[in-house]
């Protein structure tokens, strides 16, 4: 009986062979991992806290309020008729979602090698945990921006909650997808080339405004630098973002098949790129 117990839990860990070697069976086998990392990176990120989680929802009103100083007040940049305040926290909930989901994953293989060195399990259930955990945030925020709404609503403005409120979820995961994926790649860039995680910041930083977070795409009719917009993967995420919650704006099909169609490969070039470098970056982290 001890003979055939060690043979039913014998488990023979072998390099992976094929460019595109997904094992979701082996990730749900893990599921009960990956569910404990959520939980460490929501819990650890404001432990010694006093207010914790509420930061989820003093951040993003603090900015809104900075951005209806600047963008509103000073800069006058228009909002399509949409209360300033939701406008803003609206772009700024997706936006935030996209930013911690890339960032987190980037870090995977740095961040975590540690952990790598010592045990083995599906090493793309770390960067899953990230997307998923920040979910959680995104819940909190977006709950936030209801309630922002729902006050607009009976203050005059024209905000009614719709059926356009069921494809949240299709955008939620499009923007999870494509921070997935972009952040899968620079994590595996950056186990030899760590300047990549000193530039992140910063270009997340610039890659916002040339998204229409803080503006609507039709401010930007006939501006000659529209281009840049168009050819960003996230700003037809973003624009239908608000266009589901608001009813105005303009999404363009083939701006989301854009987007889509960006989204699957960079996830699926984004775990190519992590199975071959988790066969070997021990050796250069």
């Amino acid at each position: 009986m001890k003979v055939q117990a060690q043979e039913e839990w014998d488990l023979e860990i072998q390099p992976k062979n094929k460019l595109f070697d997904l094992q979701l069976k082996e990730v749900w086998h893990y599921r009960d991992l990956m569910w404990l990392f959520v939980k460490r990176d929501f819990v650890a990120q404001f432990k010694q806290t006093i207010l914790g989680p509420l930061w989820h929802v003093i951040q993003p009103a603090l900015t809104t309020m900075m951005f209806l100083l600047v963008f509103g007040k000073i800069a006058r940049i228009p909002t399509d008729g949409i209360a300033p305040a939701a406008f803003y926290m609206a772009g700024l909930t997706i936006w935030n979602y996209f930013a911690a989901c890339l960032t987190g994953t980037s870090g995977t293989f740095t961040a975590n090698a540690s952990i790598f060195g010592k045990v083995y399990f599906p090493r793309i259930v770390m960067p899953l945990s990230v997307v998923i955990s920040n979910m959680v945030k995104f819940a909190i925020q977006f709950a936030l921006l209801i309630i922002v709404m729902v006050y607009y609503h009976f203050n005059g403005y024209p905000i009614q909650l719709s059926a356009n409120l069921l494809f949240i979820p299709f955008i939620v995961l499009l923007m999870a997808g494509i921070g997935l994926g972009l952040g899968i790649i620079i994590s595996s860039v950056t186990t030899k080339y760590r300047d990549f995680a000193v530039l992140l910041s910063f270009a997340v930083q610039l890659l916002m405004y040339a998204t229409p977070v803080i503006y609507p795409l039709s401010y930007l009719q006939g501006k000659s630098f529209r281009w840049l917009v168009d050819i960003n993967p996230l700003s037809p995420v973003v624009e239908s973002f608000k266009y589901v919650l608001f009813s105005k704006g303009y999404v363009d099909p083939l701006h989301m098949l854009y987007s889509i169609i960006f989204m699957l490969l960079s996830v699926g070039i984004g775990y190519i790129i992590f199975n071959r470098v988790e066969k070997s970056f021990m050796d250069t982290v």
